[in-house]
């Protein structure tokens, strides 16, 4: 074998290896899929966090493809990420893509979780939804936020207990609070001694209690028996207590008739009243008559009647009669 045919065979050899370990290298470096049919899924996500190219596609912890490629959609709103599966597995339209990451500090992958798998299979280009990725750094900045609000809430905290010990929390009113509480614990030592009391009142009075009831009851009963009896001696007498008030009513009307006659100066009762010389000759009758049982008072019946002595007349009854006794017979 000449030189030249030797280095043709190991410049050969050289090639073929170089060509196997590229092969290998795009093989592990998940960037190709030579020797396996795929088929591509359009991914929007609002973000992707530190996603990769060439990063993994898993389902349930297998992988069935790999992140082809990464690209802003237009407009600059989200990001479209080209996801290559393996024809071997099928994924349903009602799966769950999410960007996770494994471990806390690990790699992040598209993490595909299956559901009822009720839609139909993806297609070559078809579009689906991922959901927005833990941020690392966003929950950081809102953890720091929280923070410093935790710790604004225990400096206004300590601001306050340090207010209620400088005001509230004095000696003198300690003070008053251990003798309220003081006070309160002989109120309620009070208390139970007064109920203790009142229930021995009422266990060593229960049989007048019992009997007090009982006659209670009895009264009660006996009530309703007269409001019964009552009701049906109203049911059983209502025409003539109707018709005794209807007789009122016609008294009433009739002797109002009768007044306003009065008043009115009719009949012989209005023309009394409206007459001024009767009624003058009325009061001088009154006044007669008021004489007459002064010297009846005075004098007596026989001394009037049998007196030698004229009677003593009124000055101011001028228009009386003179009253004078006969004389007497011896």
């Amino acid at each position: 074998m000449t030189t030249k045919r030797l280095e043709g065979k190991v410049g050969l050899f050289v090639a073929v290896a170089m060509i196997l370990l590229a092969i290998l290298l795009l093989q592990f470096s998940k960037g190709m899929t030579l020797f396996r049919s795929t088929y591509d899924i359009k991914l929007r996500a609002a973000s992707v966090g530190g996603l990769k190219e060439r990063a993994g596609v898993l389902i349930s912890g297998v992988e069935v493809g790999t992140v082809a490629h990464i690209k802003l959609a237009p407009g600059g709103t989200n990001v479209i990420l080209t996801l290559r599966i393996y024809r071997d597995y099928e994924i349903h339209k009602d799966a769950i893509f999410t960007v996770e990451q494994s471990g806390f500090l690990g790699d992040q992958y598209v993490a595909v979780t299956p559901t009822t798998n009720a839609l139909p299979v993806f297609s070559n280009g078809e579009q689906a939804i991922a959901e927005e990725p833990f941020n690392l750094q966003e929950a950081a900045r809102n953890a720091g936020i929280v923070v410093k609000t935790l710790g604004e809430t225990a400096e206004k905290l300590s601001g306050a207990i340090s207010d209620l010990r400088k005001h509230l929390l004095t000696e003198a009113n300690m003070t008053n609070a251990a003798t309220a509480v003081a006070n309160l614990r002989v109120a309620s030592q009070e208390a139970v001694h007064t109920v203790s009391n009142l229930n021995q009142f009422v266990s060593s009075n229960s049989a007048p209690f019992s009997q007090s009831g009982s006659n209670l009851l009895v009264f009660s009963r006996q009530m309703n028996e007269l409001a019964a009896s009552l009701q049906g001696l109203i049911r059983t007498n209502e025409p003539g207590i109707n018709a005794s008030v209807k007789n009122v009513e016609s008294s009433t009307e009739s002797l109002k008739t009768i007044l306003d006659d009065i008043n009115q100066g009719k009949g012989p009762a209005g023309a009394l009243l409206r007459d001024d010389h009767m009624a003058t000759n009325l009061s001088q009758i009154t006044r007669n008559l008021s004489l007459t049982s002064s010297n009846l008072n005075r004098l007596g019946l026989w001394g009037i009647l049998w007196s030698r002595k004229p009677p003593q007349t009124n000055v101011t009854a001028t228009t009386s009669l003179p009253l004078t006794a006969p004389k007497h017979p011896y």
